[in-house]
C-alpha cells in the first residue's frame, strides 16, 4: 500500500480556484466516504484549510486512484478536470510523506512556521478515523506527521520565522517614512504615529501585519480582501486590540491607498493584484502626502513590478526582505526545521519498508515450517512404526536445520529492505524461495 497525495494550495492556484475547491467540515466526511466507496482507494484523509485542500489516499495502483481523486475534486468544485489539473500537485509514496511532514512543520504555509496547521491535520485524521476511512497506512502517516510538527516547533525557532519577515518589512517602511519626516529616531512603539496603512489580504500574513502595525502605533488601518467577510473579521480583531481599523471593498483599493502611507499586501493570488494603473490613480489623489511604501510579501508577488519605478514609491519585496540580515536567523530556523523533516522522513520510510516486508518474512518462515511438516509426513509414510520419541527428535532436528538456514538470509533481507531500493528485494526473495509454489508439490 502506497500514499497518493493530490493537492491544491496558495502555491499552485489563484484565490478564485481555491475558493471553488474549498472543502467545508460538512462536506469533508461525505467526500471521503465517496472516495473509499470506489474500488481504487482503500483509505483517505482530506486536509483542508483556507489556503489548501489536500487528499491523502492509501492505494495499490497509482493511475486508477489518481483518476478517482481528481474526478472527485472536479465534481465538488464544478471545475473541469482539465482546468483543475493545471493547478494540482501530485506526490506519491515517499514524496507524499515528505510533503505532509513539511506542511505539519509550517514550512509550506503562507506564514512560515505557523502552528495552526498541526491542529488542522489532527482534525483531518480524527475525522477520517471516525468514519472508518483511515486505516493502518494513514494512521502511521498522520501520527508521524504530527510528531514531526511538534518536534520542529519544540526544537527550533520556526514559529517566529514568518513573523520576522513581516516585522522587518514594517520596520523598513517606518525607517523610510520617518527619514522623510526627519524623525529617524522615533521609539519603536510610536514609530508609526500619525500614519495610515492599507492591508490587502486577510489571511495569516495579513493578520500578522495588522498586529505589528498596531504595536507600531499606526493611527488607522484599512483592510480589504477578496472575501469581504474575512476583511470584516480582521478589522474587528484589530479594533478589539485597540487599533482603529475598517474594512473596504477591493475595487476601492486606489482610493484607500491615496489616504495611506503604507500598503501591505500578501494575498496568495497567482498573478498581479495591485496594478500600475491603480497606484498611478492613488498617487494622483495623494497631493503632498509624502512617500508611499509598499510591502509586497506575496509569493508570487502581488504588485506589478513597474510600480517600483514610480516617483515617491518604495516597494519592499519578499526576496529583498529575506536577504536582510535581520531575517537571517529566521532562515536558519527554517533550515533546522528541514533537517528535522529529512531525518524523520528517513526513519519513517525505513519503518514503512520494514512493515512492508514483515508479512513476506512471516511467509518465508511459514514456508520453512511447511517444508518440515511435509518432510515429516513423508518420513512417517515410509517408517510407520517409528517410535514417537525418535519422531519428535527427528522433527526438532529438521526444524533447527531449516531455522539455521533461513536465519542469515532473513537478517540480510531486513537490512536490504530498509534501503531506498528495498522493495526490489521482496521480489527476489519470493522468486528464490519459490513462495508462490505449493510446498506439497515438492514433497510428493
Amino acid at each position: 500500500m502506497s500514499i497518493l497525495l493530490v493537492g491544491v494550495s496558495h502555491h499552485s492556484a489563484p484565490v478564485g480556484l481555491l475558493e471553488a475547491v474549498a472543502v467545508s467540515e460538512v462536506d469533508r466526511d461525505a467526500l471521503t466516504e465517496e472516495l473509499i466507496a470506489g474500488e481504487n482507494v482503500d483509505e483517505a484523509m482530506i486536509v483542508t484549510t483556507c489556503n489548501r485542500v489536500e487528499v491523502y489516499s492509501a492505494v495499490d495502483a497509482f493511475h486508477p486512484a489518481l483518476d478517482d481523486v481528481v474526478n472527485l475534486l472536479s465534481r465538488h468544485s464544478g471545475l473541469s478536470v482539465d482546468e483543475l489539473s493545471r493547478h494540482l500537485y501530485i506526490r506519491y509514496s515517499e514524496s507524499a510523506a515528505e510533503h505532509l511532514f513539511s506542511v505539519a512543520s509550517g514550512l509550506d504555509s503562507m506564514v512560515v512556521g505557523e502552528q495552526q496547521i498541526i491542529g488542522q491535520i489532527r482534525t483531518a485524521y480524527q475525522s477520517a478515523s471516525e468514519i472508518g476511512a483511515a486505516g493502518t497506512t494513514l494512521h502511521r502517516l498522520a501520527q508521524q506527521a504530527l510528531h514531526v510538527g511538534k518536534r520542529v516547533h519544540t526544537e527550533t525557532g520556526i514559529d517566529s520565522a514568518g513573523a520576522s519577515v513581516v516585522s522587518v518589512a514594517l520596520d523598513r517602511a517606518a525607517e523610510i517614512l520617518n527619514a522623510s519626516a526627519d524623525a529617524p529616531d522615533a521609539p519603536a512603539s510610536r514609530r508609526l504615529d500619525g500614519r495610515q496603512a492599507v492591508v490587502l489580504g486577510a489571511g495569516a500574513m495579513g493578520g500578522l501585519a495588522v498586529a505589528h502595525l498596531g504595536r507600531g502605533g499606526i493611527s488607522h488601518i484599512e483592510i480589504t480582501n477578496r472575501t469581504p467577510e474575512r476583511a470584516d473579521r480582521l478589522s474587528e480583531i484589530a479594533r478589539d486590540s485597540g487599533t482603529p481599523a475598517t474594512a473596504f471593498p477591493l475595487d476601492e483599493l486606489a482610493t484607500a491607498v491615496a489616504r495611506a502611507d503604507i500598503l501591505f499586501t500578501c494575498t496568495g493570488a497567482v498573478g498581479t493584484v495591485v496594478t500600475l494603473g491603480e497606484i498611478h490613480t492613488a498617487l494622483a489623489r495623494r497631493g503632498d502626502r509624502g512617500p508611499l511604501v509598499i510591502c509586497d510579501l506575496g509569493m508570487p508577488r502581488d504588485v506589478d513590478p513597474a510600480v517600483a519605478g514610480l516617483p515617491g514609491v518604495t516597494v519592499l519585496g519578499i526576496e529583498a526582505l529575506k536577504a536582510d540580515p535581520a531575517t537571517s536567523s529566521a532562515a536558519a530556523e527554517a533550515d533546522a526545521a528541514r533537517t528535522i523533516v529529512d531525518a524523520e522522513l528517513t526513519a519513517y520510510t525505513q519503518a514503512e519498508r520494514m512493515a512492508g516486508v514483515g508479512p513476506l518474512i512471516g511467509q518465508l518462515r511459514g514456508r520453512g515450517g511447511q517444508v518440515v511438516a511435509a518432510e515429516m509426513r513423508r518420513l512417517e509414510s515410509r517408517l510407520p512404526d517409528m517410535d514417537d520419541k525418535v519422531r519428535d527428535e527427528v522433527a526438532n532436528t529438521v526444524r533447527r536445520v531449516v531455522d539455521k538456514l533461513l536465519h542469515p538470509p532473513t537478517v540480510r533481507f531486513k537490512e536490504l529492505a530498509a534501503q531506498p531500493d528495498g522493495e526490489n528485494y521482496a521480489a527476489v526473495v519470493r522468486t528464490l524461495f519459490d513462495l508462490d509454489r505449493d510446498v506439497e508439490e515438492e514433497a510428493s
